[in-house]
Order: structure tokens, then sequence, then C-alpha cells
């Protein structure tokens, strides 16, 4: 089967749509947003200073194996990263991934998602960063786009400021991150069935069956997978070398 034609500009459709505050578009962060993940952005810059013992450096490896083979689940990959900076002050690690951020992050921004964040903004449309990133990485990037709402996890922190090791519960992820939406959406008067919703991650399933408008974006295998199932239209970006404006498709017998 030959896929169904449609607007080869995923920001000619948004130019076109109802303006205004009552519809949302939610971005996930790493691997939609921005290509690759910023935590790891986070953790090379650690290496590189000789800021993370040789302990860490070999957790974070393994964890990231473990979790890339479905043998740990995201909270507890988190909760172990979030470990490695207990006694931190939050307010110093904010500095360093602005800066790492600067140095590195930016330039990974997709152009052709920055361009559909600035086609909503342009319409009124109420624009939220809802990602599993922590706050120190979704922040800079959240500043960068002038996306005003952010949606993420958070490190517990004790009275002077510095980090216990542990993330506030619940962790934002898959039918959490679904949870935090639809919560999000009824506190702003966000109506969520004329929203959209840009992601990648196959935990992301929970909420693209949610919204109105789901646009998987370079998804993974079982997201791709239920974008054909369902019809929903796909975007495909490359990075900033590329420089390629995104295509929008119909994930229909699609090769």
């Amino acid at each position: 089967m030959t896929a169904q034609p449609v607007a080869e500009d995923p920001t000619a459709e948004i130019a076109a749509s109802t303006p205004g505050s009552s519809i949302g578009a939610f971005f996930d962060l790493d691997g939609t947003l921005v290509d690759g993940f910023t935590a790891a952005a986070h953790a090379s810059d650690r290496i590189r200073r000789r800021q993370a013992g040789i302990g860490e450096v070999l957790g974070v490896v393994e964890a990231s194996m473990r979790y890339k083979l479905r043998r740990m689940r995201f909270e507890h990959l988190l909760t172990r990263a979030a470990g490695y900076l207990q006694g931190e002050a939050l307010t110093d690690l904010d500095d360093v991934c602005e800066r790492i951020f600067v140095d590195s992050v930016s330039t990974r921004v997709f152009p052709a998602m920055r361009e559909i964040v600035a086609a909503h903004q342009e319409r009124g449309h109420t624009v939220v960063l809802s990602t599993s990133a922590v706050t120190i990485h979704a922040n800079p990037v959240a500043r960068f786009l002038e996306i005003d709402h952010v949606l993420c996890n958070h490190f517990t922190v004790d009275s002077a400021g510095r980090l216990t090791g542990q993330i506030a519960k619940p962790v934002v992820w898959g039918r959490n991150k679904a949870t935090a939406v639809v919560n999000f959406c009824e506190r702003n008067q966000v109506d969520l069935q004329r929203s959209y919703f840009y992601a990648d991650g196959d935990e992301d399933a929970a909420l693209m069956v949610k919204v109105g408008n789901p646009r998987p974006v370079n998804p993974r295998p079982k997201l791709a997978a239920l974008a054909a199932e369902h019809s929903w239209p796909v975007i495909r970006v490359v990075g900033s070398r590329g420089r390629r404006r995104p295509s929008l498709k119909r994930f229909v017998g699609y090769d």
C-alpha cells in the first residue's frame, strides 16, 4: 500500500489550525526536540572534567545497557543517576547544565522542530515541554525555545538546597507523563482532543492515544507500529548538519 499524500510541511498544517491557548502543543525532549540525550552530555562533561569517579562511569554504562536491554526500569535508572549527584547544590547544577547546553546541546536542537515549536507559538497555542528528563536538562532547552511550561522530573533537595539522591514521586514517564499532561490540561483549560503531542519513544504511546493530534517524530519501533495501525502522521527530521525541512507522511505501508 502506498502512503497517503499529505502536506510536506507540518508548519503549514499548524498555520491553518485554530488559534488560541485552548489548544496545546506538547513536546518530548530527547530524540524529539534534541538529537540524542541531554543527560549524556552532562555525564560526558563530568567525565571530561574528572568529576566522575570510576564507579560512576562504570555504573552509568552498566545502567544504560541494562535499560536498553529492558532489564532496568526507567525509574531505577533515573534514581541511580541522581545518586551520583547526591550532595551537589541544585543551583550549581543549574549553572553547569546551562553552560553545557550553550557549549554542546544547543547545536543539537533539530532545526525543523524549532520551526514547529515557533509555528505553534505564533498561533497562540499553549506550548509545553513534557519530558522524563530532570529540570537541569529540560529547563535550558525550554528557555532557548521560549517554552513557558515544563512538565518534567525533579530532584528532591534538603533544607540547604542540596540533592538527596532521590527523584520526586511520581516519576514522570510513560503513563505518569500522560497523567501529568491530562492534569495540566484540566488546570489550564486546554482541550486535549484538539491538542498535539510530538515524541519519539515507545513509552509515549500512553499519551499518543489520548491526544487529538498525535505526531510521532522519528519514532522507535513500537511507536512506529502504533502509528501505522492508527494512520498517524509521522515526522522525520535530521540534525543541524542535514539542514533538511521535515517531511510529513502517513505511516501506512511506508518504508
